[in-house]
């Protein structure tokens, strides 16, 4: 595992070497959503920049969003990102660019959806999940691996959040903040 880290997010990883500009992320439309509208442009980290700027976004809209529109809104987002991951991909020649944040973007999104309403609650979605997709545990790290295209970028972080979801609500269940 401390290889694939590495290789993803060190001095060598193909992020590093071209960092996406915000004007490539306004290139055209399938950049404008891979990158956010610029959230991947972001250094250092545009992995948490995107998940940040995610995670803004569901607590702007959360009061008027209920939960299975950010369900849909993630359905749809995942199959465009998806393609606009492989245009990504096609038009840089690196598979998965760091700086393609639509998939910490939705992951987000749901594990935001699946917590109790607040900032507590979603500073820990924040965390949690950045945990899990930068750890990239099985089956997270096989995905990674071997899915080399726009839908293993969304789902190995689909994946990641549903950890970052057990994780939160078990650990709320324990401590007594949500009842089991």
């Amino acid at each position: 595992m401390a290889a694939d880290l590495k290789a993803k997010y060190g001095a060598a990883s193909p992020t590093r070497k071209h960092p996406f500009t915000l004007r490539f992320c306004w290139s055209s439309p399938a950049t404008v959503l891979a990158t956010f509208g610029g959230a991947g442009a972001m250094r250092p980290g545009p992995g948490t920049w995107g998940t940040l700027a995610g995670a803004v976004v569901f607590a702007v809209f959360a009061s008027v969003v209920p939960t299975w529109g950010w369900v849909a809104l993630a359905v749809l987002f995942c199959v465009l990102g998806a393609f606009a991951a492989d245009a990504v991909a096609a038009k840089t020649g690196i598979e998965d660019h760091g700086g393609v944040v639509i998939d910490e973007v939705v992951a987000v999104w749901l594990v935001c959806a699946f917590v109790p309403a607040g900032w507590p609650w979603w500073a820990a979605a924040f965390a949690a999940f950045r945990v899990f997709d930068i750890l990239k545990f099985w089956p997270v790290s096989w995905l990674d691996r071997h899915m080399k295209n726009g839908w293993g970028v969304m789902i190995d972080d689909l994946f990641a959040a549903l950890y970052a979801w057990l994780t939160i609500r078990i650990a709320a269940a324990l401590l007594g903040f949500w009842p089991v």
